[in-house]
């Protein structure tokens, strides 16, 4: 009876040492052959909100806030014309963009990316969902009147957001894209504050979030220097819906 215990006990000592080293063994391939992916803020299995793209490529996507003025949204378009930077995604209030047909025609002109901050830019977090939804779709009638085709990304007003919020967001087929570095610039911090605040933070996947409503004074002077830092550190700017295309993604559960 004992030896017969040890027989069975031996057995099943090698079989749970085989699973253990089958386990890692599976583990260690999915790591190493698993894509460098986005990184999200996410509900459990449900809608999310991209902060940074894909980490294996030296990638990085400019990004501008505008919800109000009428001067500096030009400024910032002529200097990154003339640092010829292509690929810019815009995120634009669409009250805003109502009021300014002619700059929405430029950046589409010029090829940038056009995204939503909604229309009223209130945060969302302080709308119930049927206001929300009425936002949404008010948002999306300007940008088809305005001629933007097939806008797809959405960033929250403040960039508050919560599940309720991302819940919603989703239903009207938009990507919630938050940001992976705060320059801060509509604080006017000064322009070498703005530049080295990316200067420390940068890497692969990066998105920024710059403004260029008219409380932000100093980002289109900023802008030849940032550049510069970006573009020796071996960057590339390209459009947040390119940065994010074709990945896998990483998650972090949103309360």
């Amino acid at each position: 009876m004992l030896f017969f215990f040890y027989i069975v006990s031996k057995k099943r000592i090698k079989l749970v040492t085989l699973v253990t080293v089958l386990a890692f063994f599976t583990a260690w391939l999915v790591y190493i052959q698993a894509p460098s992916g986005l990184l999200t803020f996410s509900t459990n299995k449900g809608p999310m909100a991209i902060y940074q793209g894909d980490t294996s490529k030296r990638n990085i996507a400019l990004t501008f806030d505008i919800s109000w003025g009428d001067e500096n949204a030009e400024k910032v378009i002529n200097a990154l014309n003339k640092l010829h930077i292509k690929h810019v995604t815009f995120f634009l209030s669409a009250a805003w963009a109502e009021r300014h047909p002619e700059v929405v025609a430029e950046l589409v002109k010029q090829g940038h990316e056009i995204g939503s901050l909604g229309y009223r830019y209130k945060s969302y977090t302080q709308l119930k969902p049927e206001e929300m939804r009425r936002d949404l779709a008010k948002s999306e009638d300007v940008f088809t009147r305005l001629g933007v085709k097939s806008v797809k990304l959405f960033r929250p007003p403040n960039g508050e957001f919560n599940k309720e919020v991302l819940k919603i967001v989703s239903q009207y087929n938009l990507s919630v894209v938050h940001w992976s570095i705060n320059t801060n610039d509509w604080q006017n911090p000064g322009a070498e504050k703005i530049i080295n605040t990316v200067k420390n933070e940068l890497s692969p996947g990066d998105i920024i979030l710059l403004h260029a409503s008219d409380s932000a004074l100093q980002t289109a002077n900023a802008l030849p220097m940032l550049w510069q830092t970006i573009s020796k550190k071996g960057y590339k700017n390209v459009s947040v819906s390119e940065l994010i295309s074709n990945t896998d993604t990483k998650s972090k559960i949103v309360n």
